[in-house]
């Protein structure tokens, strides 16, 4: 595959993350830094060497200009609008105790929240290799999700690649109105991951391969099932694929996903297998899992040779 490399789009957050274990009624210090699950893959699609575009809104504060000075430094094309008058969303990450991590939002009337088609240029999308979207973007309100239908058709026309993260929210919207709107979404996606609970939203079955089969019948050719410590089950071209997991000493799971998914596609990019892009994957997400932080972790090229486990991952 060659083209204009990865096309996301959606909110990006000012972070502030505890900086030890501890409930904030006890531990104070604080990591301000910048997250969000589009940007999590543009940086990690980045890092692995394809070109990468990241669309939003930022408010007229500090923390957009945080975001848009650490898109820029890790080499992602950054076309941001500025908001004069809604600020720059905020997430929380508290680790109360050693076995968890607690996320919170605060974006509710956001810059981002006020994304719109307007907003999406039609031949950035056309150029690109794949549009990646997920089903964050379209719960955040009328606008967002008129911004990812606008996009998806943009890129259906032009043949760009079109995948999907399914990311179910709670703290957005309930199961009932997310599955209503994504479904819709999964149809019309080439490449299209979640987590059991996830595909749950979709498919009525039960068991990981039977959920990428029902995921794939409605549309998608690729369909990745993300098992976290279990690996991944997915069905690809109509054939079901077991990828193990790659075992290591976990320090933060938050971006793990994203990982997983900036793997798969800077491998679908480069034109390789189908094994070659989940082992990637697998590889990827294992290795941001090593490291604090939602992307900071996220692997280079020479990060994932470097890696005991990627000794599968053909080069």
């Amino acid at each position: 595959m060659t083209g204009g490399g990865l096309v996301t789009f959606g909110e990006t957050m000012a972070l502030m993350a505890a900086a030890e274990v501890g409930p904030w009624a006890t531990h104070r210090d604080l990591k301000l830094s910048v997250a969000g699950a589009e940007m999590n893959v543009a940086i990690g699609v980045r890092r692995l060497g394809q070109p990468a575009t990241w669309i939003s809104r930022v408010g007229a504060d500090s923390f957009g200009e945080l975001i848009l000075r650490e898109l820029r430094a890790e080499g992602v094309v950054a076309r941001a609008g500025v908001d004069t008058e809604r600020p720059t969303g905020l997430m929380v990450k508290e680790r109360p105790n050693s076995l968890r991590t607690h996320v919170r939002y605060y974006r509710s009337g956001s810059a981002a929240a006020a994304l719109t088609a307007a907003d999406i240029s039609a031949d950035t999308v056309a150029a690109a290799s794949v549009l990646h979207v997920t089903g964050i973007t379209p719960a955040l309100g009328a606008g967002p999700a008129e911004a990812v239908e606008h996009a998806v058709e943009v890129a259906r026309s032009a043949g760009t690649t079109v995948s999907l993260d399914i990311n179910y929210r709670s703290a957005l919207w309930d199961r009932e109105t997310a599955a209503a709107a994504l479904e819709p979404l999964v149809a019309r996606a080439d490449v299209v991951y979640a987590g059991p609970e996830e595909a749950a939203l979709i498919v009525d079955d039960a068991e990981p391969e039977q959920q990428a089969k029902g995921l794939a019948r409605l549309g998608p050719a690729q369909v990745v099932i993300k098992l976290g410590a279990d690996g991944a089950v997915s069905f690809i071209d109509g054939v079901v694929r077991t990828t193990p997991p790659v075992p290591v000493r976990v320090v933060d799971t938050v971006g793990a996903g994203d990982a997983f998914v900036a793997g798969y596609l800077a491998e679908l990019m480069a034109g390789r297998d189908a094994g070659t892009r989940l082992a990637t994957a697998a590889t990827a997400g294992a290795f941001a899992c090593t490291s604090l932080g939602d992307w900071e972790g996220l692997p280079t090229r020479s990060d994932l040779d470097a890696f005991g486990a990627a000794g599968d991952v053909q080069r």
